[in-house]
């Protein structure tokens, strides 16, 4: 063995054990965590919390039954604009991350139209109606918002390394997010109250869930199940499973790759702007970095479920909304962290830092590229 060989075997193991130390801390974390919230539960003046946490409490079944549910909602969201990042890495191989203004874009359309519509009444006297119609306008104008980036920003880099279009891409977002601030102004922008009937809740089985959230989750349910049945039952979506493996084969087998990548582009604004409705109603609040922090946990949630994987990006949307919804307060709240639950970003990041940890290609496995794979 040459010297340069032992010193990159020495290299390679000195990060085998860093990782390893780190993997059995955060493991530790979470384990303790869990203990300690067991304790708490049987007795919040348990001998480990009068040491750790003097003011543990416990949580009831309400309380879980909510942060559940809250998870669930905010999760839903988080894999729906994730979708979008999954499909345009398949196709083209790198991180839209232009994709989360594209959210925000869909969540200012739904905000501006849904308050003319309450200006002329509609709002609260046909909000069913009222609703689908800014959702609709919502995809066609975030939609249009991917494709014009796509034509204008991507397309002439096609050919460039891949540094060059992600660089771009992070252009683009600030570019957008300026455009909104100088249309719209800086301050936050809100939503019209809805209708009080809405915000009740509603009992399925044992758990009782608020209209709006319910909402959110059937909407995001029912919006993958689209994309599933388009991607693996039609031809467009043939296509773009074709496109994604190997571009220059496709193009021969006579499919036209830039028809396919704009849909891809097109079909991933749509997600984000029913996710954008979603967000606004829920909410009720959009400023013009909306899109930054949701678009970030939208690309890690894709990462946790397998990069290029649109079922993973789904289940690595909800896992990532669970974690940062539940993780605070039966884990680093028994523990005594202060102001835990102001850590939920925290906890989001750490959800895939754990992930690529002990599964590096994700929970469901990357699905890239022929030359990705090389």
């Amino acid at each position: 063995m040459t010297t340069a060989t032992r010193h990159k075997s020495a290299r390679r193991t000195g990060v085998d054990w860093f990782l390893f130390f780190l993997k059995f801390a955060m493991f530790s974390v979470i384990g303790f965590g869990l203990f300690a919230f067991v304790l708490q539960q049987i007795d919040p003046n348990n001998w480990l919390a009068q040491q750790i946490n003097d003011d543990a409490t416990g949580l009831t079944a309400d309380q879980f039954q909510g942060l559940v549910i809250a998870g669930l909602s905010q999760g839903s969201m988080y894999g729906l604009i994730a979708l979008g990042y999954s499909m345009v890495y398949g196709v083209l191989g790198f991180i839209n991350f232009a994709h989360g203004e594209v959210f925000m874009v869909g969540a200012m359309t739904g905000m501006i139209t849904s308050n003319k519509l309450a200006e002329a009444g509609a709002w609260e006297s046909n909000f069913v109606p009222s609703l689908l119609f800014i959702v609709v306008l919502a995809i066609l104008v975030s939609t249009f918002t991917a494709v014009v980036m796509e034509r204008v920003a991507y397309r002439p880099l096609r050919g460039a390394p891949r540094l060059i279009p992600l660089i771009t891409s992070i252009g683009i977002s600030f570019f957008i997010q300026n455009v909104s601030v100088v249309l719209l102004g800086p301050g936050a922008k809100s939503y019209p109250d809805l209708p009080s009937w809405w915000t009740e809740t509603q009992s399925i089985w044992f758990l009782d869930v608020q209209r709006t959230r319910l909402l959110v989750v059937l909407v995001a349910g029912v919006s993958m199940a689209v994309l599933w049945y388009l991607v693996e039952r039609t031809k467009t979506g043939k296509a773009m499973r074709a496109v994604a493996e190997d571009k220059e084969i496709a193009s021969l087998m006579g499919i036209n790759v830039n028809r396919i990548i704009v849909t891809t582009f097109a079909i991933g604004g749509a997600m984000a702007g029913v996710a954008g409705i979603l967000w606004g109603v829920m909410f009720r609040s959009v400023v013009a970095t909306t899109g930054f922090l949701p678009g970030i946990k939208a690309f890690s949630a894709a990462v946790v479920g397998g990069i290029g994987n649109l079922g993973g990006a789904m289940a690595g949307g909800i896992s990532i909304g669970s974690a940062e919804s539940i993780a605070p307060l039966i884990i680093l709240e028994p523990l005594g962290v202060n102001g835990a639950s102001q850590l939920r970003d925290a906890v989001a990041f750490a959800v895939l830092i754990l992930v690529l940890l002990v599964k590096p290609t994700g929970l469901f496995g990357e699905r890239l590229s022929s030359e990705d794979r090389a």
